[in-house]
């Protein structure tokens, strides 16, 4: 317990949603909670985001809203579902042989449910804003996790200098130690408390960069006819739109205001060959993304090419995530994954509550044992059972690049969507469901998912 409290002092590295709904789950069970964030205050739009861009939009499935709802903040979920918008299916484009233009809606479910657009930064904020609420909970931002001793559970952090509001002169950056009782990583894929935590266990870590890099580009708002906001929008606000490609993907998701956050895909050779000559981004957009560029004017298509970052994607893979009763990584620090499932934030967000699951198990099965030996069986626990399902999910999103860009056009595909989803219906006692689904619109366990889609897999090619 921390020295002038009875209470449990839990640290939260990282103040993005992973971390911020750990402190809200640790604060909910009356812990003092201290947030410490390496770059100024997320809600500031002078904050350079972890992507270096200026929005990113997310989908938000099953996973991620339960996460949320289980923290027992029911307006805080209803705010952040006010601002999302339903996305029941890929809108598929393409070009047909005699070059018209088509669209093709590929629906999520059966049953009619959605996934959701929303605005990394407006969710980071709300969270944010109902841990300010919360007596029991600090932040400290502008704050770099330098050091960390685990065992007697100290911390070290650089604290950035800044002006003088006074003087006008520049701060030096100063070290600060920090006491705890529990710390908790959620400090993204290049994760400080993961680099310190190697080094007192022997972790089995795994990095791999896939050759694909994204970059970002925004199919602007239209202006709105009479009184229906849906007119803002050039496409279906209700469809992740897909340009699909053999090598490349192009996509398109929905923001409030009318316009769509869009990242194209695609491997390092072609980004080479077009930074060489930006003029030739429109004719390669006609190329292999019909209709894009009625969407956005050549212009933009070489401004956004040119100005925003081309970001490689990383996978990681590592195994235990804790050690002792001390310190646990959660969210990209564990298993950061590629994008093409929807799934990064859905999966951190589902460690936190997996997490605090565990931890009010112990408490309740061994009421006798300390509250440090009652974290230390958790987080052992928790590292044994997460291990497989982050593990399962990485290798879900690498497999759903290649059903993004070719598959979701493929006969095999569409016949075996059909025949798993009839079944689901006419046949429910037998349990069969789309990967997808299992995946997107349940709280099954990934691993779970994998072992049922393999076998619908061998019953359908027998």
């Amino acid at each position: 317990m921390s020295r002038q409290s009875s209470r449990q002092k839990t640290v939260i590295i990282g103040a993005g949603p992973v971390g911020a709904l750990a402190a809200l789950y640790a604060a909910q069970r009356g812990d003092d909670v201290e947030i410490y964030e390496l770059r100024s205050d997320l809600r500031d739009p002078s904050t350079t985001p972890l992507n270096f861009t200026k929005s990113i939009n997310l989908a938000l499935s099953e996973r991620g809203i339960n996460a949320i709802r289980q923290s027992g903040r029911t307006e805080l979920l209803d705010s952040i579902m006010k601002e999302a918008i339903p996305m029941g299916g890929r809108m598929i484009h393409g070009e047909t042989n005699d070059k018209e233009l088509y669209e093709q809606s590929q629906d999520y479910d059966i049953h009619g449910r959605s996934i959701y657009a929303v605005d990394r930064g407006d969710l980071n904020k709300r969270l944010l804003d109902e841990l300010e609420s919360l007596p029991n909970v600090k932040f400290k931002f502008n704050h770099k996790l330098t050091g960390a001793d685990f065992k007697n559970k100290k911390a070290w952090f650089e604290v950035h200098g800044g002006k003088s509001l006074q003087w006008s002169v520049e701060i030096r950056d100063q070290e600060v130690e920090v006491d705890f009782d529990f710390l908790i990583g959620a400090d993204g894929a290049h994760s400080a408390t993961r680099y310190h935590l190697m080094k007192y266990l022997r972790m089995d870590y795994q990095q791999e960069y896939i050759d694909t890099l994204w970059c970002e580009f925004t199919i602007a708002a239209q202006e709105k006819t009479g009184d229906d906001p849906v007119s803002r929008f050039k496409i279906s606000p209700n469809h992740l739109h897909i340009w699909p490609g053999q090598d490349f993907m192009f996509i398109a998701i929905p923001s409030t205001d009318g316009s769509f956050t869009c990242t194209l895909f695609m491997p390092s050779g072609p980004f080479n060959e077009l930074e060489l000559d930006p003029k030739n981004v429109p004719s390669f957009f006609d190329e292999h993304f019909p209709g894009v560029t009625k969407l956005i004017d050549h212009a933009s298509l070489i401004s956004s090419f040119t100005n925003n970052p081309h970001l490689p994607l990383i996978s990681i893979k590592c195994k235990p995530y804790h050690f002792q009763d001390s310190v646990i990584i959660l969210g990209d620090a564990a298993h950061a994954m590629v994008p093409f499932y929807g799934q990064g934030m859905n999966a951190g967000l589902e460690d936190v509550r997996v997490l605090y699951s565990i931890l009010d198990n112990e408490k309740r099965n061994f009421p006798r044992l300390s509250t440090e030996a009652c974290r230390s069986v958790a987080l052992n626990l928790y590292s044994e059972i997460r291990k497989a399902d982050a593990h399962a999910i990485n290798d879900l999103a690498l497999h759903n690049y290649i059903e993004m860009r070719a598959s979701v056009i493929s006969p095999v595909y569409k016949f075996r969507k059909w025949l798993e989803e009839t079944l689901s219906v006419h046949v429910p006692r037998l349990g069969w469901q789309t990967k997808y689904a299992r995946v997107s619109f349940s709280n099954e366990r990934y691993s779970e998912i994998v072992r049922q889609s393999e076998k619908q897999g061998k019953l359908i090619l027998a």
